[in-house]
């Protein structure tokens, strides 16, 4: 029987019989997240956003030959052997400019002015430099020659028409938002973005922005969950925290959403309902996960959106949250699953000591380029994320790593290392 289900489960003031190993709730939410839908937006706010499909041009970009210089329109053969000591005259008859064609075919021995960008008028294969010309009135002499082509975008050398431009699932940068438009793209087709319910429950807590006062401290992991919801491409719904009352716990998991997660309330104490309330209304086959932080966190489904329950101590809920729920995010909005964080290999500066039979997250240090351990424990200081540059994962079937270890090394921040 799945771990979280049967008539046993409730596993409130009794602990986990059990835990589900980090690889086998793995294997399980994987089965779960499916790509959304598609939609279309503008292409001025496709930055950032999943592409759906292939797009193909249906157009030559540039769809005219063009000058890639200032200077003057020829017919190539037209400066065969110019040099300083041999000046060819050419004729100058009008002028090129960018959205203002010179709209006349050219003869031999004439030349028309041009600007970079401007179309190459009838006639012409090459741009001769302005600063290979000495201009007189109505004409120019030639102090160099060039060849056919030279100095000129032939149509179709950007873009050509029918080629694939950008591939489904490319997540768009600004300069693909560029190509997108140079091609006539009106608007984008990219994958929907999923909508995640954040609940964070506790009567302890106050909102964001207050001050501490007594015993009661200031939603931390509210603010955190939006950030990092965000990063991963859903769309956070963070309305303000859920008193601990099972009506509005269970009122908040059922908001309009693809995905809930839920902050606090997830372990095994007294007023811990949100286990209860997924399981007797939706499927809880997941709760309790051999690993530390995060052994409280659950995952299940209620009215068909995936629901995780995160722990309320902010180190865990940050670790279950990129373990699971990110990835899960990622996975519906047809991003990437893999961890969102740059990866080195580094040697540990001391020892590191784990515990058989679970997975540890350890937030780390670099000190001169090596590993120096923070901490493993001490899932309420948040601040230990803060001043590790990242954390390392040591494997369920190890007991750490001795001095000198070369370890995987995830990166909060990408600049550092």
């Amino acid at each position: 029987m799945p771990n979280g289900s049967g008539p046993d489960a409730d596993v409130r003031m009794r602990g986990f019989a059990r835990r589900t190993t980090v690889a086998d709730a793995l294997r399980w939410l994987d089965g779960q997240a499916s790509r959304l839908g598609d939609e279309r937006v503008p292409v001025g706010e496709a930055a950032g956003r999943v592409l759906a499909g292939e797009v193909r041009s249906e157009v030559d970009v540039p769809g005219f030959a063009r000058s890639m210089m200032d200077g003057f329109a020829v017919r190539a053969r037209d400066t065969s052997g110019a040099s300083p000591y041999n000046r060819l005259r050419l004729d100058v008859i009008g002028r090129s400019m960018p959205g203002r064609p010179f709209e006349a075919t050219l003869a031999p021995g004439q030349a028309v002015q041009i600007m970079t960008g401007a179309p190459l008028p009838d006639g012409a294969d090459a741009v001769l430099p302005a600063e290979w010309v000495e201009i007189g009135p109505g004409h120019v002499a030639t102090q160099g020659e060039v060849s056919p082509g030279k100095h000129v975008g032939r149509v179709g050398e950007d873009v050509a028409a029918g080629a694939v431009v950008l591939v489904g699932g490319r997540v768009l940068r600004p300069q693909d938002v560029g190509v997108l438009a140079s091609i006539g793209q009106g608007e984008v087709p990219v994958v929907c973005r999923p909508r995640v319910r954040i609940a964070v429950t506790g009567d302890e807590l106050l909102p964001a922005g207050s001050k501490p006062r007594g015993c009661r401290i200031v939603d931390s992991n509210g603010p955190m969950l939006v950030a990092l919801v965000a990063r991963d491409g859903g769309v956070p719904v963070h309305p303000g925290i859920v008193r601990d009352e099972p009506e509005a716990i269970l009122q908040a998991m059922r908001s309009e959403a693809d995905v809930v997660l839920v902050s606090g309330g997830s372990s095994v104490g007294q007023e811990d309902h949100a286990p209860s309330l997924v399981r007797r209304h939706g499927e809880l086959p997941i709760h309790g996960l051999a690993m530390r932080p995060s052994s409280p966190t659950g995952m299940g489904r209620l009215d068909g959106r995936l629901v995780f329950l995160l722990p309320g101590n902010p180190v865990s809920c940050l670790c279950a949250y990129d373990f699971f729920a990110g990835r899960a995010i990622r996975a519906l909005g047809g991003r990437s699953t893999d961890w969102p964080y740059r990866r080195i290999r580094a040697q540990t500066a001391r020892k590191i000591v784990s515990a058989v039979g679970r997975l540890d997250y350890l937030r780390v240090r670099l000190v001169e380029g090596r590993v120096d351990p923070v901490a493993i424990g001490g899932a309420s200081v948040l601040s230990s994320t803060t001043r590790a540059d990242g954390f390392v994962l040591v494997p369920p079937d190890s007991e750490g790593y001795p001095p000198g270890a070369e370890v995987d090394v995830f990166l909060y921040d990408p600049h550092v290392g």
